[in-house]
């Protein structure tokens, strides 16, 4: 059984794809105390309630993380913490830097206080693969809150506050997926835009996602990067798969865009084991008792995780299957 189950769990930014997704897992399967949503955005907030009914284990916190009193009033009482609030979109960072600063960096940190001070007794933090040797500023700034969250166990000090991150690439059923604009696109006959057909994209399903982060909360210690071993897709492929038979045409990559996305940096090599279903970056320094798992192999001195170097791959079938079970 999860150590989930039965708790009190705070959710930031809950109102989401991932945050919906996680809800209606926590609800069907861990039976929990309650779930706080915490977000800004009421009418969303309003249409969660619709979806679930008025669940009674539901509690609506209209807030922003950037509101450091208001994060405190929100966990009290809570066990545990899902933090999935971010601004995410990578062009929208690059004309308005300092807004991406105040949530993905100074919001985190008030995440991590706020839990500590409430003694919060685990918080798993979501990244993303762009905050791997990034290159766009929504990247730094999700590379700069990974840091502080795995900082954040040092100075939680005599608490028992213990914090992990969990970091992983593109997810088919959230809304900022390309798979929705291409099937529009072919629908209506219009040519499909392709960044560069050489490019390659890591692929996790909604329900992947989360049970891998239901998963870290059971064997975390603090301290954690923990990245999934999913597969890589050629974006060719997933035209065929979404699209099969529709025009396309280069459009060139964006500002702050890669041809291929990565995971995890070479630099990052002495400090990671592979498992089975996961990758585990080390803590740097760990001052509150950290213990290397057990089972573990260390992966080569120079490994890294890109998504053009993977030894997982989707086809175009598979991809098709699992966007009909999406």
């Amino acid at each position: 059984m999860s150590e989930l189950a039965g708790s009190s769990i705070l959710v930031t930014g809950s109102t989401g794809s991932f945050g919906k997704a996680f809800l209606q897992y926590a609800l069907t399967h861990l039976d929990p105390a309650r779930v706080v949503v915490f977000s800004r955005d009421e009418l969303k907030q309003y249409e969660v309630r619709q979806m679930f009914g008025g669940d009674p284990r539901l509690r609506f916190f209209i807030g922003d993380i950037r509101d450091e009193k208001r994060l405190a009033r929100a966990m009290h009482g809570i066990d545990h913490v899902v933090h999935a609030a971010a601004l995410k979109q990578v062009d929208t960072a690059e004309y308005n830097p300092s807004e991406f600063v105040a949530t993905n960096i100074n919001g985190t940190q008030n995440v991590i206080d706020a839990a500590i001070n409430a003694e919060v007794k685990k918080v798993v933090a979501l990244s993303t693969d762009k905050a791997s040797s990034p290159i766009n500023l929504y990247g730094a700034t999700k590379l700069a809150a990974d840091k502080i969250v795995i900082a954040g166990n040092h100075y939680a000090a005599t608490h028992p506050t213990r914090l992990a991150v969990v970091r992983y690439g593109n997810v088919m059923g959230s809304r900022g997926s390309v798979v929705p604009f291409f099937r529009k696109l072919a629908d209506e006959g219009k040519s499909l835009p392709i960044t560069d057909k050489r490019m390659t994209r890591f692929w996790i399903t909604l329900e992947q996602a989360v049970q891998f982060v239901v998963d870290s909360f059971d064997v975390m210690q603090g301290g954690e990067l923990y990245v999934p071993r999913i597969p890589s897709m050629r974006i060719m492929d997933l035209v065929e798969a979404v699209a099969p038979g529709a025009p396309t045409h280069e459009v060139g990559m964006r500002p702050g865009e890669k041809l291929h996305e990565e995971m995890i940096a070479a630099d990052d090599s002495r400090r990671t084991l592979r498992f089975k279903d996961r990758y585990v970056v080390q803590p740097v320094v760990a001052s509150w008792g950290y213990e290397t798992p057990a089972g573990g192999e260390d992966v080569s001195d120079g490994f890294n995780y890109r998504s053009d170097n993977n030894d997982l791959w989707l086809s175009v079938d598979e991809m098709r299957d699992l966007l009909s079970e999406d």
